[in-house]
């Protein structure tokens, strides 16, 4: 199986590479990709770079063009997917209909992959997209399990890759409204989830309290570690009591579900985090490849403790085992 790598910047990338990557998925530095924040992301010179050095090391560069395009606005995400080609993408990843369309019939010979943003969670969404654009590769939403991705697998004629590591959220990828709710600008469309610009933390009564707009997300105690502000992760007082109402902080985690994934068929293996720091990148990069190295081997796979590179250092394996049902 393939280990797909985040980066986030063009050192991102080298770590990433030198880490053990087998291919690296990266945006440019604007609302065409689903991580546009402030310092992230490439311009089209640090692109054409990274993939030359990149390729030197025979590792493969995917580039996320994933948002969806505003009407009035196509020009922005048809010269996204143009430069990406242009400098050498051995593969676009895309979500927006239109995009899809525009890429198949303006440059037939591209690899296209289907992001996660598509949320094609079942065989006839991604017989669709294989028949009608060509798409070879398709990103699964995290709410499936092994044997549900194994009956999805034995049902398409396409390669399937899955999140083994990084951030979780509730929402169905590229369907989510809250942050928009609250901020104005969506993870869908403008690629911010929660962005920095409308993050505050104020002092009171002796606690840290973090807002995102004009709401209230948390409120941490003296010792406690304060996370980002997100809608979904937030911790709020209902006539149920307080807690996290949608989702607590915790990330995925699922080395040790490596061996049912392969046995279901799964092509590819991907690490989320690409506003994460390179410390992060080089950590879960080099512990997922010595996990597959020790897979490939025939030894026993063990989970390297990544608890510091963890939201609220607790991990938990998702949807992979639907332990509720």
């Amino acid at each position: 199986m393939e280990l797909i790598c985040p980066a986030g910047t063009p050192a991102a990338l080298r770590v990433a590479v030198e880490a053990g990557a087998d291919a690296v998925y990266c945006g440019f530095r604007d609302e065409t990709n689903a991580r546009n924040f402030p310092g992230l992301n490439f311009s089209r010179e640090e692109l054409r770079t990274a993939i030359a050095f990149a390729h030197s090391r025979k590792v493969k560069v995917l580039v996320a063009v994933n948002t969806f395009a505003r009407a009035g606005a196509l020009e922005i995400w048809h010269r996204a997917i143009d430069d990406a080609v242009d400098a050498g993408a051995d593969a676009l990843i895309l979500a927006d209909l239109g995009l899809l369309d525009y890429a198949a019939r303006r440059h037939s010979g591209q690899r296209l992959h289907l992001s996660v943003q598509a949320a094609a969670a079942n065989a006839d969404a991604i017989r669709f997209y294989v028949e009608t654009f060509g798409v070879r590769r398709v990103v699964l939403p995290r709410v499936l399990s092994i044997t549900e991705i194994a009956a999805v697998i034995r049902d398409v004629a396409c390669e399937t890759e899955v999140f083994v590591f990084g951030g979780l959220c509730v929402m169905a990828e590229g369907r989510c409204s809250l942050s928009s709710y609250a901020t104005g600008q969506s993870p869908n469309m403008q690629g911010v989830c929660s962005p920095a610009s409308h993050v505050k933390y104020q002092e009171s009564d002796g606690r840290l309290v973090s807002r995102l707009g004009d709401f209230t997300i948390n409120v941490f105690g003296k010792d406690e570690a304060a996370a980002y502000p997100t809608l979904c992760k937030g911790r709020f007082s209902t006539t149920f009591g307080t807690g996290y109402t949608f989702e607590e902080p915790v990330s995925l985690d699922a080395a040790t579900m490596l061996p049912g994934l392969r046995a279901a068929g799964v092509t590819a293996l991907k690490i989320e985090g690409r506003q994460r720091s390179r410390a992060y990148i080089e950590g879960v990069v080099r512990a997922f490849r010595r996990t597959l190295t020790a897979l490939d081997a025939g030894e026993p796979v063990e989970r390297a403790d990544l608890s510091a590179m963890t939201e609220g250092q607790t991990t938990t394996v998702g949807a992979y085992r639907k332990t509720w049902r």
